[in-house]
């Protein structure tokens, strides 16, 4: 128990997370060493409900924009919202990079609708209405079989359909 205990101590000590997009970070590093890779686009901010979920996302080595982990999602059920310090921070984030797309990296369930859905409308209200606003595409995982997936998994790969090059 004694190095279960020392081990969280040293986390608590020795990690952080980053100001700007709530990624983990060492202590005395911020903003992290994603949101200050010059390498990364400032015009596309892909947001994330948890901070695993960037960890997942660079895993892929596809995306090349910056990264903004809302910590959480509406859930008007268990009665969570999001926290107005995150939306207010991503709102000041969009505007100070000039973002022009903003990629909802959000989980497949209902309350991540919620949220993508109150996300939108907030954009809309503040002055980021021309931020073009993106989903990540929803369908059949890779190795699955159209047998084995649920309706709704089945209308959302309909719908997102893409042309065979």
């Amino acid at each position: 128990m004694l190095e279960l205990q020392d081990c969280l101590a040293l986390v608590e000590r020795e990690v952080r997370l980053c100001s700007d997009c709530g990624y983990i970070t060492a202590a005395g590093v911020d903003p992290c060493a994603l949101c200050t890779n010059p390498n990364r686009d400032d015009k596309l901010l892909c947001l994330v409900e948890d901070i695993a979920d960037i960890t997942t996302l660079e895993q892929a080595r596809t995306y090349a924009g910056r990264y903004f982990c809302l910590q959480g999602k509406l859930s008007p059920q268990s009665g969570r919202s999001i926290a107005p310090s995150r939306l207010e921070r991503l709102l000041a984030l969009m505007k100070q990079r000039g973002v022009t797309e903003l990629l909802l990296a959000l989980n497949a369930d209902v309350e991540s609708d919620a949220t993508a859905a109150f996300l939108a409308e907030r954009l809309q209200e503040s002055a980021q209405s021309g931020v073009r606003i993106t989903r990540l595409a929803l369908g059949i995982p890779a190795g699955g079989g159209v047998s084995y997936a649920d309706p709704v998994t089945l209308a959302r790969a309909i719908e997102g359909r893409q042309v065979v090059k």
